[in-house]
């Protein structure tokens, strides 16, 4: 399949991820942005959602959307068919591995609040005692850690009673090198993930599914979590509302997901 840009618009594949960036504060997606997505595709582009959210947690909104092609969820680990409401590759943690990384970040920071997704279309997301929710996504309460690793799991969130997020990312990275991959995708949301995993990993996996390249792709994001994906894709447009890490890395910085800032750049392409 040829690799050249879409007629109209200069990329084939557009990447947006979902919290903070396609969907606004109350998750949903403004008119606009809608409207501007439909012209892309109609330009011969494909979007792809990227998500550091489970499927079970992204079904809903991309059904809402009216949205029927691929996404990947789970920050890399899952490939969704949301047209045909089927998994189609997902990784699961080592949880040995897992539980050697979650010791050896207690060994340094003390003790963690923790939950953690569960694999599969209907996984549960566990919450420990004392970890804070973040969002409107349902959670079934444990009281027994070993309850965590009864079943394959995606990912484990940990908080922390008086670090930041970004302390206690890195803090994460530097005890439990070479077990896990310490991605943080939001605030209050410090993630332990398959070694090596990332978005990019997933972007790449749907990207070939395809028949298309980095070199076809833009991107938009406002978390650490979305450095990789920018570091694969052609181009990568942070929101206004960004981390400052990630703007570092952008080739743009856009208006908010409030102020339509995925709709913005899109409308500059098309024109």
């Amino acid at each position: 399949m040829s690799t050249s840009a879409a007629p109209g618009f200069p990329y084939r594949l557009i990447a947006t991820d979902l919290d903070g960036t396609l969907l606004r504060s109350d998750e949903s997606v403004s008119q606009r942005t809608r409207d501007a997505l439909a012209a892309a595709t109609a330009a011969g582009a494909a979007h792809i959602v990227v998500t550091g959210r489970a499927a079970p947690w992204t079904r809903h909104i991309l059904d809402d959307l009216g949205y029927d092609g691929l996404a990947v969820c789970a920050q890399g680990a899952q490939v969704y068919d949301a047209g045909e409401h089927r998994l189609l590759t997902s990784v699961t943690l080592d949880r040995q591995l897992a539980g050697v990384a979650l010791a050896k970040i207690e060994a340094e920071v003390g003790p963690l609040y923790l939950a953690a997704s569960r694999d599969g279309l209907e996984g549960e997301v566990l919450v420990g005692p004392g970890y804070a929710v973040t969002g409107k996504l349902p959670a079934t309460p444990f009281t027994d850690a070993a309850d965590l690793w009864t079943a394959p799991l995606n990912k484990i969130y940990i908080q922390h009673p008086t670090l930041t997020d970004d302390e206690l990312a890195e803090a994460s990275r530097q005890a439990a090198d070479g077990f896990v991959t310490v991605a943080m995708a939001g605030a209050g949301i410090v993630e332990l993930l398959p070694l090596g995993l990332s978005k990019a990993t997933g972007l790449s996996l749907a990207a070939r599914r395809l028949g298309m390249k980095a070199a076809d792709t833009i991107a938009f994001g406002d978390m650490p979590n979305d450095i990789p994906m920018f570091g694969w894709s052609s181009y990568g447009v942070a929101m206004a509302n960004a981390h400052e890490e990630l703007k570092a890395v952008a080739n743009e910085v856009t208006s908010s997901n409030e102020e339509d800032g995925i709709a913005v750049v899109l409308e500059r392409l098309l024109s």
